[in-house]
């Protein structure tokens, strides 16, 4: 004990209690990943930091601004052949712009062969949350001996997303799939909004993009038509809104699972429109 006071050494859990706190998050309860089966849901981060908390600090008027722009533009809808799904390529920071052509994955996240996840937000935010999505699906195969519906798959996303409501995430995303019932299409975003709808268009260039799939829309599509109103509505989108471009990828969900229809360069598809825009 005398060797104790010289030092003064403090047992394990004084120490601990001091850096974490003696609530129901100590370092031994914490989560490695997110998972239904824990009481307390929270990120997979070093103990005690606060995301939200971090947040409200970078925005305060005498500290470091760190603007949470982000731009792309994405679009899905529904038709009696299936879900088409186009989306852009574009990543942006504020005034920053990446344009990346390599990676046709960036906006479309392939959760298993019956369904597509797109990103919309922070691209961090997105990834993460329908990667661990996918998992959770495959998981909910093996138990079960068949796959997830798309309804239940975008309701697990919400409850997932309803867990960390208001703890600076930004995600906007499309589920879009083929079941039992047929083709499905679901709206999900960070506060936990979840609907089905036969259209939807997310990113900052959705209002763009809604102007054009709205005035070519029509249930009894052909499927080229289909392709061709996904194609116009991204090329359309990033000819007006700045933080979108880069190529069209283009997916087809069928009954017998997804395809991808193209990667093609908007600034083609512009020329080739041009003549209906001007």
């Amino acid at each position: 004990m005398a060797l104790f006071d010289v030092t003064g050494f403090r047992c394990g859990s004084e120490l601990r209690g001091q850096l974490f706190g003696t609530g129901p998050s100590l370092l031994s309860d914490r989560a490695n990943h997110f998972t239904f089966g824990t009481k307390c849901q929270e990120f997979a981060v070093p103990a005690g930091v606060d995301t939200s908390a971090f947040l409200k600090s970078c925005k305060q008027d005498d500290g470091v601004s760190i603007e949470m722009n982000h731009g792309t533009t994405t679009l899905a809808f529904k038709f009696r052949r299936g879900v088409i799904v186009a989306v852009d390529s574009r990543a942006s920071a504020g005034s920053y712009i990446g344009i990346i052509n390599d990676m046709p994955s960036l906006h479309v996240i392939e959760i298993n062969p019956y369904l597509l996840g797109t990103m919309s937000g922070s691209a961090a935010d997105c990834q993460y949350w329908e990667r661990l999505l996918a998992k959770e699906c495959r998981l909910y195969k093996l138990r079960n001996n068949q796959r997830i519906s798309v309804s239940a798959a975008s309701k697990l996303l919400s409850n997932m997303m309803l867990g960390y409501r208001g703890m600076g995430l930004s995600m906007g995303s499309m589920i879009c799939g083929w079941d039992k019932k047929g083709p499905g299409l679901y709206y999900v975003d960070h506060n936990g909004t979840r609907f089905s709808g036969r259209m939807f268009s997310t990113g900052c260039g959705n209002g763009y993009a809604y102007g054009v799939v709205d005035s070519g829309y029509r249930e009894d599509m052909t499927v080229e038509e289909a392709y061709e109103l996904g194609r116009c509505g991204i090329a359309h989108a990033t000819h007006r809104d700045a933080y979108s471009g880069g190529v069209v990828n283009m997916y087809h969900m069928q009954e017998d699972g997804w395809i991808k229809v193209c990667k093609e360069d908007v600034s083609e598809l512009i020329h080739r429109y041009k003549k209906g825009m001007f």
